[in-house]
């Protein structure tokens, strides 16, 4: 092993400048394309060459073709057979661009690069162009992928469900108008986590939220146990309505948010301290006793955020039932803001999207990218 190294080494020392290294390089990964070439041929006739056979196709000789990968452009020999039924998949007819490059390609995609930047970064890095309609092409076939995620079978039973939208400028009929991205994030029973979905509407509502959860259930969800939520209008009975037994934890760091909304600046430190006294109470009755000695001080000043703690009670102290340990993760929607975070972060540089597909592409790629 130590000998390779160091033949290796001296190999290496003999190049007098990158160039002359990537060349090399290149001629190896030319020479391995042809090679795998030649195998799906053999594997496309069902001998091999210079077999004698009484097949009725045979080899033609070859074509030449000029493909581009990430180390630049190269030519290749292209077996040809008689019939010209051979349609290899390593470097498929009418296609010049090998698969190092297209995940490149959209790698540079899911970063939010448009297809014009992309022509730019390849020109500039590679050398050669490739045209905004190849890169459409290629990031097109994700259309697919995306096609079979969304209707993957998921797991029986899911510890805890967050589910968020994120709202993105799309342009339709020569406007730009706001829709949503309905994304819904699963705790496995085996403690590994799984966006379980991406679903596009218009502005976040319940009824939507309905069908997600509809299709969740459809693709084998039997049981969530609890569904972590902001406090949007109906959305604990849409859940209710499809998983009756599943618990609804409304998110408190929400909660905590729109208490303070109109909480004047002088008074917010006594006020937030006071609250969270009621969160951070070991159990329920505690928990119930810091709300009634955060009413006596502050309802008659601030009497909405009070309301809003007693008529969402229950979602939001489901956490309490559960150690303490775990109750940070049920109690926040953290985690899914944190994905959705990593996502406006990798489409950030689209200010609207073109049709509804090239929205969904990205939102994938950059979950697939987080994940």
């Amino acid at each position: 092993m130590q000998k390779n190294n160091l033949d290796i080494h001296g190999l290496l020392k003999d190049f007098k400048s990158n160039k002359e290294l990537n060349n090399f390089i290149n001629q190896i990964k030319k020479r391995g394309i042809e090679m795998m070439l030649q195998g799906e041929m053999d594997d496309h006739l069902g001998y091999q060459k210079n077999e004698n056979t009484d097949h009725p196709n045979s080899r033609n000789g070859y074509s030449n073709k000029t493909i581009r990968t990430s180390l630049g452009e190269t030519e290749i020999r292209v077996p040809r057979d008689r019939d010209a039924s051979f349609s290899p998949m390593i470097v498929p007819k009418r296609e010049n661009v090998v698969d190092g490059l297209k995940n490149i390609i959209i790698s540079l995609y899911a970063k939010g690069m448009s297809t014009r930047d992309i022509e730019e970064q390849v020109r500039e890095v590679y050398g050669f162009d490739v045209s905004p309609t190849t890169i459409s092409r290629i990031t097109d076939r994700m259309t697919e992928d995306i096609l079979v995620w969304q209707n993957r079978p998921l797991e029986e039973v899911y510890c805890i469900v967050w589910m968020d939208g994120i709202v993105f400028k799309v342009r339709e009929d020569s406007r730009v108008v706001n829709k949503t991205i309905y994304i819904a994030l699963g705790l496995r029973l085996d403690g590994k986590r799984e966006v379980l979905g991406l679903w596009l509407g218009k502005n976040e509502s319940a009824s939507f939220w309905m069908s997600v959860l509809t299709d969740l259930k459809a693709r084998g969800v039997k049981d969530i146990l609890i569904t972590a939520t902001d406090n949007l209008n109906g959305f604990t009975d849409t859940i209710r309505s499809v998983f009756p037994d599943s618990k609804t934890q409304i998110c408190v760091v929400h909660q905590i948010r729109n208490s303070c909304r109109y909480v004047s600046w002088k008074d917010k430190k006594a006020f937030t301290s006071d609250m969270k006294n009621i969160y951070r109470a070991p159990n329920q009755q505690s928990a119930k006793a810091a709300l009634e000695d955060f009413a006596k001080r502050w309802e008659s000043k601030y009497g909405y955020a009070v309301k809003s703690w007693r008529d969402n009670w229950e979602e939001l102290t489901v956490f309490l039932e559960f150690p303490v340990e775990i109750r940070h993760i049920i109690y926040t929607t953290n985690l899914i803001e944190n994905l959705n975070g990593k996502i406006r972060k990798d489409t950030k540089n689209k200010l609207s999207f073109p049709p509804d597909d090239a929205l969904m592409k990205s939102v994938y790629l950059a979950v697939a990218e987080a994940t």
